[in-house]
């Protein structure tokens, strides 16, 4: 099992920033792609941006060059940097991990983009 604990979440101004934290415990050995999701309300939930464990990161056309994933491996914890932030970015946000067998999902947090 793996649990995955998100936070950094909240309430931002179009063209603030905010970073979010993802940190993970118990079988972590089996993972090999950690990743950031979000779903809007009435939306389905869409992948933000995701790093493998050899470092290829993937991003959604829609967050391309505003928003940056990373991975702390000493900590066990995966970020997603967010800059330029839109009202389109308002969602909640997942952390996933995944390994060979299994997918795991934090709770999600909040992030409202608005004036």
């Amino acid at each position: 099992q793996v649990q995955l604990v998100e936070s950094g979440g909240g309430l931002v101004q179009p063209g603030g920033s905010l970073r979010l934290s993802c940190a993970t415990s118990g079988s972590i050995f089996s993972i090999s792609t950690m990743g950031w999701y979000r779903q809007a309300p009435g939306k389905q939930r869409e992948l933000v941006a995701s790093s493998t464990a050899i470092g290829n990161r993937n991003y959604a056309d829609s967050v391309k060059g505003r928003f940056t994933i990373s991975r702390d491996i000493a900590k066990n914890t995966v970020y997603l940097q967010m800059n330029s932030l839109k009202t389109e970015d308002t969602a909640v946000y997942y952390c996933n991990a995944r390994g060979p067998i299994a997918s795991y999902w934090g709770q999600g947090t909040q992030v409202t983009v608005s004036s």
